[in-house]
């Protein structure tokens, strides 16, 4: 799991990069447990929190470009 700073720290690209990367990461792992290969459950949790953290990130990169205007 990676802290939320260490997001931070990356460019929109690489947001956009990781993001992709882990969901096609979840999307496999979610076969592979379906069909009990999984080692590791605790990865599809700790992926979903990944990805969630960068959503969050992108959003809040995409709110401070609009001028910080929340939608109501």
């Amino acid at each position: 799991m990676t802290k939320p700073s260490e997001f931070r720290a990356l460019a929109d690209t690489e947001l956009a990069e990781r993001i992709e990367e882990f969901t096609k990461e979840l999307f496999n792992l979610r076969f592979d447990l379906a069909t009990s290969q999984v080692a590791n459950t605790a990865r599809v949790s700790t992926l979903k929190r990944d990805i969630a953290r960068l959503r969050t990130i992108q959003n809040e990169r995409a709110k401070g470009a609009q001028g910080g205007q929340v939608a109501r």
